[in-house]
């Protein structure tokens, strides 16, 4: 079977979109061998438009970028879809009903995975529209089974800004990783088996050996699941 074209709606942001364009293209070379790379039509948004719209709550906004642009990559020659971002997901749904070309969301390949792993809850951290919000919280309870906690209202407010202050700018600092690890330490006291690092961004700060508690870097399970699909 020929390779399928992997689609891609990125810069939200673009320093969690070259990690997927690396992870993707070097999951292909390790599967396939040589010379081999992925097939991949990206089309970046201006993350600084989306976010303004973000803050705004002007999501109807968002979906019209969102949309027109997938529709760019379709046109392109994708074979299916992919939006390189947890928040943004909450526009799936008019994404996905714009395009003919199946969506791949990110909270169902996460799901599959944590399901494959048997865990039963976890902790969810990333903006405070995905933490507070049901669009990705209730897919994961509905279709997977999963029990979902959060951080309390400051640390979500913490973890909300580190992302975008600091991450979404490509700055890593010791202090902000500290509260993060603290935030992660608090959920799995509170009964987290397991943490969701539910902003493609997060997993630019803390690593897996950085805390006792298995990650789920929902941005490297995209990709490998882009993969999986573009390869069957």
């Amino acid at each position: 079977m020929p390779m399928k074209t992997i689609g891609l709606l990125g810069g939200m942001s673009w320093e969690s979109t070259a990690n997927y364009y690396k992870a993707i293209n070097q999951e292909v070379k390790q599967r396939l061998g040589g010379l081999s790379s992925a097939k991949i039509c990206l089309y970046s948004v201006n993350f600084a438009e989306i976010e303004q719209l973000q803050h705004q709550e002007e999501w109807q906004k968002t979906a019209d970028i969102l949309s027109e642009a997938a529709q760019l990559v379709e046109k392109a020659g994708a074979d299916f879809l992919l939006i390189c971002t947890n928040t943004m997901h909450k526009v799936a749904p008019e994404v996905e009903s714009a395009i003919n070309i199946p969506l791949l969301h990110i909270a169902d390949t996460t799901g599959q995975q944590l399901v494959q792993n048997g865990i039963k809850s976890v902790g969810l951290l990333g903006t405070q529209f995905t933490m507070e919000q049901d669009f990705y919280k209730k897919r994961l309870t509905d279709k997977f089974g999963i029990d979902v906690l959060v951080p309390q209202d400051k640390e979500r407010k913490q973890v909300h800004e580190i992302i975008y202050n600091e991450l979404c700018r490509g700055e890593i600092n010791q202090s902000s990783k500290e509260t993060y690890l603290d935030v992660i330490n608090n959920l799995k006291q509170a009964g987290a088996e397991a943490i969701i690092l539910g902003c493609t961004e997060i997993a630019m700060l803390v690593k897996p050996e950085d805390t006792s508690v298995p990650l789920y870097d929902t941005a490297a399970i995209h990709a490998s699941a882009a993969v999986d699909l573009a390869l069957l």
